[in-house]
């Protein structure tokens, strides 16, 4: 399938590995050029020196954290600077420290929120103008599960990612005259640096060992395994592209059947 994308400019977030470097990799394999940022320079390097010789793509890397203010602002400038515009746009950060909520300072409300809902309106704020003027964008947020059906221990997450999608709902209407979809997508567990962090929490937490945890998590999936991120990375590029001109204010779960809900 021809996702008609070839030559256009995509902009990635916490790209350097995981769910952003699948997507990455997938986008560059339909001809994309990319702008990388992640927190992490050394990796950041690896992930765009690789990515531009194995798929003969430019990639230019901008070291990042989009938690800080400005910062989003700043890797949107360069990679206009670089490339002369930003066709698709793909919000993605960390996830913030599991926990229930007596264990959550103030503190670490704000730091999650600049992470997780603050850094995906600067970025939108930073693209939006110059594809209004182009008339043609895509925004993709990289949400979670938890926004549909929370996930225990994931207060922070339950809760700013939930606030995300009602962010993106909103904007989807606004730009749509346009010719700019905004959708979400949804990773459920998936084989990625993220969800061995909450099965060594999950594992401390119930003294269990870390396999335990992993076993548990797909256990829960009606598949009965957890994603790759080329899985979810296929999704992405789908929602990306021409053939997907049509689907906009969605939130799109790549979950193996996780999510119970009917909507």
């Amino acid at each position: 399938m021809d996702l008609g994308i070839k030559g256009r400019v995509a902009l990635l977030a916490a790209s350097s590995k995981g769910l952003g470097r699948a997507v990455a990799e997938e986008l560059a394999g339909e001809g994309v050029s990319l702008v990388l940022c992640a927190r992490g320079e050394p990796a950041l390097r690896e992930t765009a020196e690789g990515i531009a010789k194995g798929y003969d793509v430019p990639v230019l890397a901008v070291p990042a954290d989009v938690g800080k203010a400005g910062e989003a602002e700043r890797v949107v400038r360069e990679g206009i600077a670089k490339f002369g515009r930003i066709d698709i746009l793909l919000t993605n950060s960390g996830g913030p420290p599991a926990g229930p909520f007596e264990s959550l300072t103030r503190e670490a409300w704000a730091n999650a929120t600049a992470l997780v809902l603050a850094s995906v309106v600067a970025f939108c704020q930073a693209v939006v103008p110059g594809m209004k003027e182009r008339r043609w964008g895509r925004i993709l947020n990289v949400a979670s599960i938890a926004a549909k059906q929370p996930v225990d221990n994931l207060m922070l997450s339950n809760s700013i990612r939930a606030a995300v999608i009602g962010f993106a709902r909103t904007l989807a209407n606004e730009v749509a005259p346009f010719g700019i979809t905004v959708n979400n997508v949804l990773p459920g567990f998936t084989r990625t640096e993220r969800m061995v962090e909450l099965a060594e929490v999950t594992a401390k937490k119930e003294g269990i060992t870390v396999q335990q945890a992993q076993a548990r998590y797909a256990a829960a999936v009606p598949l009965g395994r957890m994603g790759e991120p080329r899985e979810f990375a296929a999704l992405v590029a789908f929602l990306a592209s021409e053939r997907a001109s049509y689907i906009t204010g969605q939130s799109m779960a790549a979950d193996g059947g996780w999510i119970r809900g009917l909507l």
